[in-house]
């Protein structure tokens, strides 16, 4: 009985109404016709990763997959970087409010990137995409012990309230909504950023951290959305998982 009401306290959605986990499967990846009257566009559908590629080339690299309704990584520590180069959006986006679940393996650590700009000037998506980061609460080092590199944060510039992330093994809801220089992370319900983009105080924030070695980052207003493959932190074999990925244009 105790273990039986846990699972249905745990299943809960973004405004905090339960559903069964059954339920919460039998939906993924698909918009209630309120969502579609509202503009809500699916970015994954589900079955293949149409829509997306690896940064820098074609397609997705070997290690990206779709394994039970969930865009999946799994990789290892070593191995050619082009099989789980960061996964980008074929399109760009410049003011939207995006939604998505993603759940890994203990230990291991990525993000969700926006505005990046794709181009051979930029061996990287972090050299021009600002982050809201995805870490395991309980194992992930240092990214978990760190402030401004914890689950929610907007990655090594503003710091988040980590206890609103779920352990490893549990999916996690994640909103960015970018609207015209105001953003806002939002993490299983709960808002963990407000900032603004592009101003005098943005760019006296770039300047104290590492990115001011890149003069290019987060000064683009419009570019790809990205999910991080390229950290190699974790338990062996390394394995993220993405689904219900759906944006909405400003």
């Amino acid at each position: 009985m105790f273990k039986q009401l846990s699972l249905i306290t745990f299943a809960l959605v973004f405004v905090g109404h339960p559903i069964s986990s059954t339920a919460a499967t039998a939906q993924a990846n698909t918009l209630t016709p309120q969502e579609k009257a509202q503009g809500w566009q699916l970015l994954f559908n589900g079955q293949n990763l149409e829509g997306w590629h690896s940064y820098l080339q074609k397609a997705p690299g070997k290690d990206w997959k779709v394994e039970d309704g969930a865009i999946m990584l799994e990789r290892s520590r070593t191995g050619d970087e082009k099989d789980f180069a960061d996964l980008v959006t074929n399109a760009e986006y410049s003011n939207f409010d995006l939604k998505l679940e993603w759940k890994m393996t203990p230990c291991a650590d990525s993000g969700v990137m926006f505005y990046v700009h794709e181009s051979p000037k930029y061996s990287e998506t972090y050299e021009t995409g600002p982050e809201m980061q995805i870490a395991d609460l309980v194992c992930t080092k240092p990214d978990s012990q760190v402030l401004y590199e914890r689950s929610g944060d907007l990655f090594d510039l503003i710091s988040s309230d980590v206890e609103r992330v779920q352990e490893a093994g549990n999916w996690n809801q994640f909103e960015i909504i970018a609207d015209h220089g105001h953003i806002q992370f939002f993490q299983n319900g709960y808002k963990v950023i407000d900032t603004y983009f592009w101003n005098d105080d943005w760019r006296k924030l770039i300047a104290r951290t590492k990115f001011a070695q890149w003069p290019d980052f987060g000064t683009f207003q419009t570019g790809h959305i990205s999910l991080q493959g390229t950290e190699d932190k974790g338990e062996l074999p390394i394995r993220l998982w993405f689904r219900n990925i759906k944006l909405r244009q400003l």
